[in-house]
């Protein structure tokens, strides 16, 4: 049983996710939130598996919210709603630790499904978004190079734990690469690849794939285009 706490300003929101989430036999809702502050005390008392939360919320907002849910330690995971696919705030709620990203108007099995994914540790959003989302707000990540003069030689203290080959499939999977993909094209066995990736997660701390492709930016192993 996957357990979820309702995080929106809206009333009537609040009511429709958990008429939706309720009709499902493998989803309870342990409670409703009106706004960041809310969440954050009744995530640490009810420890949800998911958070599903609201960015746009009087007083602490579902940015901070996130962050502070995150860096809490705990097992639970937060799935950000957002108006659009490409808002500013979907992105800074990636950044502060969520899971993954829905727009509000998302079909019911959209909704659903994402739920489910961000619970069992995977990503919602598709890798080829999630590439298109830290393309289009690349100015917010940290300049690698401000200088204009050659690129650095040290390797960033996050991937010194990584070996070449998971090196190199981080740089793919922040490309957006699937799996799939990267079996393919490096000649290896999806199990492999899922190995390397869990790997790679364990070995930088990285909450799920979302976290490891912002990581790539991050380092400099993969540049907005």
């Amino acid at each position: 049983m996957t357990t979820v706490l309702i995080a929106d300003d809206q009333p009537l929101q609040r009511f429709g996710f958990r008429m939706l989430l309720e009709s499902q036999d493998d989803l309870t809702v342990l409670g409703e939130a009106a706004n960041g502050s809310e969440a954050v005390r009744m995530t640490a008392e009810l420890t949800p598996d998911v958070v599903l939360m609201d960015v746009r919320m009087p007083g602490l907002d579902g940015i901070e919210a996130t962050r502070r849910i995150t860096t809490a330690g705990d097992r639970t995971r937060v799935l950000i709603l957002t108006t659009f696919d490409l808002d500013e705030y979907a992105y800074a709620g990636l950044r502060a630790g969520a899971s993954g990203f829905l727009v509000k108007d998302a079909q019911p099995e959209e909704l659903l499904s994402g739920i489910r994914a961000v619970a069992t540790g995977d990503a919602v959003v598709a890798p080829s978004l999630t590439r298109r989302l830290l393309d289009a707000y690349a100015h917010h990540l940290p300049t690698q190079n401000p200088s204009g003069g050659p690129e650095p030689t040290t390797l960033d203290p996050r991937l010194t734990a990584l070996t070449d080959r998971e090196r190199e499939i981080l740089t793919v999977i922040g490309q957006g690469w699937t799996n799939t993909e990267i079996a393919t094209r490096l000649h290896l066995a999806e199990s492999t690849v899922k190995t390397h990736v869990g790997r790679i997660l364990a070995k930088t701390g990285s909450r799920d794939r979302i976290q490891a492709v912002i990581l790539a930016y991050d380092t400099g192993l993969v540049k907005p285009s």
